[in-house]
């Protein structure tokens, strides 16, 4: 398992490196998010420790950039916080963190932490592959099959067709495909329809069945 720890402060580095490397993590460290994003790339850690206080670029605007990035949307991000700050808690979970540890750090409580989260995250991806009728889909693998062959399916459609096959035969409302699949982005419904209508020319009309005034399910 890899850990990207990021603070300016280089007895945090140290201090937070050698307790986790004792635990048998892989450990990469930076000092600023700048260094933090291009090492993020490179490695694709599973969890990154994020220090909210920061020159140049804080905790929050790196966690929003680290989000933006595709490779690394199953990365858990847990931030470090000073006791007073309360409001960076709340920005964090806003910009995306998965929880927080407050300063001054325990090493018992922050490695309970980090193995909680892990623990967690495996959970997850042990439900990304989803296998109904002659439809495969992975979604750590961004891969659908049809009847054994690999069809092309764009990032959206991909996610949406992911989304309504987590719990098959439940009608999902627009409101809730919006909120799930395009999140904070502004779309309207003929946004949800044209990507429902690829999809079927793609593996056919029988999987998903529209309801009326109310939104789409997977049929099985």
């Amino acid at each position: 398992m890899k850990i990207l720890i990021v603070d300016d402060e280089k007895d945090i580095l140290e201090f937070l490196s050698y307790n986790l490397q004792k635990e048998g993590f892989e450990i990469f460290t930076a000092s600023n998010g700048s260094t933090a994003l291009k090492i993020a790339k490179k490695e694709v850690p599973n969890l990154i420790i994020l220090d909210v206080m920061m020159p140049e670029m804080d905790g929050i605007e790196t966690c929003e950039k680290i989000r933006e990035i595709e490779a690394l949307d199953s990365t858990l991000i847990l931030f470090l916080t000073a006791r007073s700050e309360e409001y960076s808690e709340l920005a964090g979970f806003s910009a995306g963190a998965d929880d927080y540890v407050t300063k001054p750090i325990k090493p018992k409580l922050l490695i309970s932490r980090v193995n909680a989260l892990l623990r967690r995250s495996q959970s997850k991806k042990a439900q990304s592959f989803i296998e109904i009728e002659e439809l495969k889909i992975d979604k750590d693998k961004h891969l659908l099959l049809h009847k054994g062959q690999v069809v092309d399916l764009a990032r959206k459609e991909f996610n949406l067709l992911y989304y309504l096959m987590t719990v098959p035969a439940k009608v999902f409302t627009r409101e809730e495909i919006i909120s799930n699949v395009w999140k904070d982005t502004f779309v309207g419904d003929r946004t949800i329809d044209v990507h429902i209508r690829k999809i079927r020319e793609k593996i056919g009309d029988k999987y998903i069945k529209t309801i009326k005034g109310v939104g789409y399910k997977f049929d099985v």
